[in-house]
């Protein structure tokens, strides 16, 4: 894929997950999809992944702003930078309880690709900034 093609693959996702498209997201991955959580481990396989949205979604309703996209050369690698804005709708276990708190924080998202498909999702942002903006209310 060139630099452009991954640029418009890494778009479309990050659209989709703005939209809550958990089936548009679906759509760009590879069957046996590796997902790195933040903050977790690693899940290998879109069916995963799509478990993984169903319980995001529960929890959380999130949207990312000011994103920046990056290639590397030969369109196999991308990352994305943005700011994540989301409100926590029920408690996750073993997290802060939950009571309608907003959050703003950056995080990135680092990509693979191969064969047209997004192969490998890296997500990161950072869980301890995350407590402290959900402690405040």
């Amino acid at each position: 894929m060139s630099e452009t093609e991954t640029r418009d693959l890494v778009e479309n996702y990050l659209a989709a997950f703005n939209a809550g498209d958990h089936e548009g997201m679906l759509a760009l991955l590879a069957d046996d999809v590796v997902h790195d959580v933040s903050q977790g481990g690693r899940e290998i396989g879109k069916e995963k992944f799509r478990w993984f949205l169903g319980l995001m979604s529960r929890h959380y309703r999130e949207t990312l702003s000011d994103i920046a996209i990056m290639t590397a050369p030969g369109g196999v690698r991308a990352a994305a930078e943005f700011t994540m804005r989301g409100t926590y709708l029920t408690t996750v276990e073993g997290l802060p309880e939950a009571s309608g708190q907003s959050y703003a924080l950056p995080g990135g998202i680092f990509f693979e690709v191969d064969d047209g498909l997004i192969s490998r999702v890296t997500a990161y942002y950072n869980l301890d900034e995350w407590k402290r903006q959900i402690a405040k209310g």
